[in-house]
């Protein structure tokens, strides 16, 4: 299909039927309380359509039915090779899909319709395939014991999975615990954001489109304090498996432990630090460095917020960024030529706001942005921002902001980078510039991070784990490493 134009989006959109009910046991239903929440359109502020709101009741019957689709073993029991041919059917009508998932992820969360199409629904698909097309090439063992018995070490589902997942890559951090999840056998349920539960909602109607068996993967729409507690307190609930803010985390492995004990996997917050030394490629890395703050209008748990940039090329470089954070004016999210959209709602807006105030209070210098603007009248747009002459006692150094700040920073030797770099409570990502491949991977072992970009930002495919050190979380999401944390290790002595 050619390219859409903003028209062509526009027209999609007006036409589009939003999803708008919970998926519980099989069914499209509305909240048992009967109540509903209001879904915004961050570029206009208005309404898009009214959610079920899903609470402590939903939780008790979409556990029900999960706990019984697994006793019944109507999916942990089937073949691995079995499993993986539902879950490519599944991918192949999210890859099917993909516009109209980009379509609800503009509408719902703001995010750049360019953005949504290239990444967000192409991700999702290919993580569900990637996890679908591991299932059966992983083996079990047998250990080394004598002749008098047989040791078996197996893997088994740990049983029901509760998924929370965030506002900002609603489908590709859907399928970065779903793809895992269900390809080793569990049930899960899902709880999207309040702030973008769209997406959450279509993606288990394609589930069940294709195959999947009732209660295997429900979808609850709601609020964290009502349905998102209910999930982390339930006693039958096996697992938390989440993505968001540290706060929430903690409060989720708190749940977990005063209730049954379950699971707890968290990705969690991050301010990660992307250092430039002078030797580096420069024009890449003043490039890379605007796209790592203001990419999803910096509402990325990766985004490189902390930027340290080696003295002697300081000015240069600043003039260099400058330049570049003027290519990343916000627009319409459904026009394919804005490369930036909306923040997601008015709360978040308000709140990066307020940390603008603060760093220009703290003393910091406002290189550029700082405002609010409004190329859709009603909507919640702020401009790429930059603070220079940071220091690392200021808030907006230490705190995660989740939007379009860059906090820049001087150093002047690889020990002090390295010492700036590692001073946060948070670790889930960090990069560096280098043309010294002797530097990259000596800085690159001392950066305390779950993953560490050298020449580049963000990279990475499915092969590769995701997830932070520190206050960032644990577990990890993506690549093997994933498939096991959702499945329980068993130890069977066999006497002879």
């Amino acid at each position: 299909m050619s390219e859409r134009s903003f028209a062509d989006w526009q027209e999609a959109a007006a036409q589009l039927t939003l999803p708008t009910q919970a998926i519980i046991d099989g069914q499209d239903c509305d909240a048992a309380s009967g109540a509903t929440f209001a879904v915004i359109n961050p570029a206009t502020g208005q309404l898009l359509t009214d959610v079920a709101r899903c609470d402590a009741e939903d939780v008790d019957r979409a556990v029900a039915a999960a706990r019984r689709a697994f006793e019944q073993r109507v999916w942990c029991g089937l073949a691995p090779a079995v499993r993986k041919q539902y879950l490519q059917r599944f991918a192949t009508l999210l890859a099917e899909h993909a516009q109209q998932i980009a379509l609800l992820e503009a509408l719902d969360m703001g995010k750049p319709i360019s953005n949504a199409l290239g990444y967000d629904g192409p991700a999702t698909a290919r993580c569900i395939a990637w996890n679908a097309e591991a299932i059966d090439k992983i083996y079990d063992e047998q250990a080394p014991v004598g002749d008098e018995a047989l040791a078996l070490i197996s893997r088994e589902p740990l049983g029901v999975v509760a998924a929370i997942v965030p506002w900002n890559f609603p489908t590709v951090m859907a399928a970065w615990k779903l793809g895992p999840a269900l390809a080793t056998g569990n049930s899960v349920i899902l709880k999207p954001s309040e702030k973008s539960p769209l997406t959450a909602i279509l993606l288990g109607q394609l589930a069940r489109e294709a195959g999947l068996p009732d209660g295997v993967l429900q979808v609850l729409p709601g609020f964290g304090h009502e349905a998102g507690a209910a999930l982390g307190t339930h006693p039958d609930v096996d697992c938390i498996t989440f993505t968001g803010s540290t706060a929430v985390g903690k409060n989720l492995m708190v749940m977990a432990a005063q209730s049954n004990l379950k699971r707890t996997f968290m990705e969690c917050g991050g301010k990660s630090a992307h250092i430039v030394f002078a030797d580096g490629n420069l024009k890449a890395a003043a490039e890379t460095a605007a796209g790592a703050i203001f990419y999803n209008q910096g509402e990325v748990c990766t985004a490189g917020s902390r930027l340290l940039v080696e003295d002697s090329i300081y000015d240069e470089f600043i003039h260099a960024l400058k330049a570049q954070a003027a290519r990343w004016q916000p627009g319409h999210p459904l026009d394919p030529a804005s490369p930036m959209g909306a923040i997601v709602d008015k709360m978040q807006w308000q709140r990066i706001l307020d940390y603008i105030q603060i760093g220009q209070s703290e003393g910091a210098t406002l290189l550029c942005g700082g405002k609010a603007c409004q190329p859709v009248e009603g909507g919640y747009f702020i401009e790429p921002t930059i603070f220079m002459d940071v220091d690392a006692s200021m808030r907006i150094c230490q705190e995660e902001i989740f939007g379009p700040v860059l906090c820049v920073q001087r150093f002047s030797s690889e020990a002090q980078a390295i010492a700036m770099a590692n001073d946060s409570d948070y670790g889930l990502a960090a990069g560096l510039w280098s043309q010294n491949i002797q530097r990259a991977i000596r800085v690159s072992r001392q950066l305390r991070a779950g993953t560490v970009f050298v020449n580049n930002w963000d990279g990475g495919d499915m092969t590769m784990p995701f997830g932070g050190y520190k206050q960032s979380g644990n577990g990890r999401d993506k690549s093997l490493h994933a498939l096991e944390k959702y499945t329980e290790l068993k130890a069977t002595w066999i006497q002879l």
